[in-house]
Parts: C-alpha cells; structure tokens; sequence
C-alpha cells in the first residue's frame, strides 16, 4: 500500500467511525466493526482490543450506485441539484455552502457509501447488500 493510499484509507475511516463501519483484515474471515483508532493503528471492540494495521485491512463500503432512490431524494433535500450519467449513477450535484457540503458527506458517510472510489482502488471492499441494513425512509 503506497503513502498516499495509506492517509486516503485513514482520512476516509477517520470520518466513518461514529457510523460502525465494517471490515475484514487480511487472514481473517471474520467482519469486524471499527471502534477507535490511534495513527495507523485500528481497535475493535474486544476483550483483548490488539490493533491492526491500517493496511491490513479493507473497510466494506456501498458503492455509489447502489444508492436508494430514498438515499437520491435525501440527498435531492440537502443539495440544489443533481446530475446523473446514462446509467442513472449520481455523478455529481451543486453544492452552495459549506453546511450543504457537511450535510451531503454526513449521508455519504452514514450511509457508508464510497465516494472517493476506494473500491476501485482495491482499498475497500464492496459491502453485500443488506450488511449495513439501510433502511428506506
């Protein structure tokens, strides 16, 4: 894992903690949800609590297609506008305030939704539908 991938792994985690992202570490077959993390060090919630190292494991994210079209239109209420590609996939909106741009990373966050492409990266993996229990409002 270069330098780079490494600060975009811990920059993009950093901001899904309070959400209870989910992983799986290199040689494990379980899923584990993240609890704290110190430098590059990654804690669960377990008696004995050892660290990972951020390169050793791969967060389970939702990829931007699979948005809802509840997920669309929560994020139609925070946004001004929204543009789609030939396949119905968001590829981007109008933000006009910094609140607006908080609100629309909140829900991508929340929603563990991988807006910075770390799927494609092979930094993530792509959760299967039903791991986070997103619920329609």
């Amino acid at each position: 894992m270069t330098k780079e991938d490494k600060e975009l792994l811990l920059k993009d985690l950093s901001a899904r903690l309070p959400y209870g992202v989910k992983f799986k570490a290199e040689d494990e077959e379980c899923i584990r949800v993240i609890h704290y993390m110190k430098d590059e060090e990654v804690y669960i919630r377990e008696y004995r609590n050892l660290p990972y190292w951020i390169d050793t494991i791969k967060p389970y994210l939702r990829s931007m297609s699979s948005m809802t079209k509840e997920e669309k239109k929560e994020l139609q209420e925070i946004a001004v506008a929204l543009s789609y590609n030939k396949d119905d996939i968001m590829i981007g909106t109008q933000i006009n305030s910094f609140r607006q741009l908080d609100g629309v990373l909140d829900l991508f966050n929340s929603h563990h939704l991988d807006w910075r492409g770390l799927i494609e990266k092979g930094l993530a993996l792509e959760a299967p539908e039903g791991m986070y229990n997103i619920k329609e409002k």
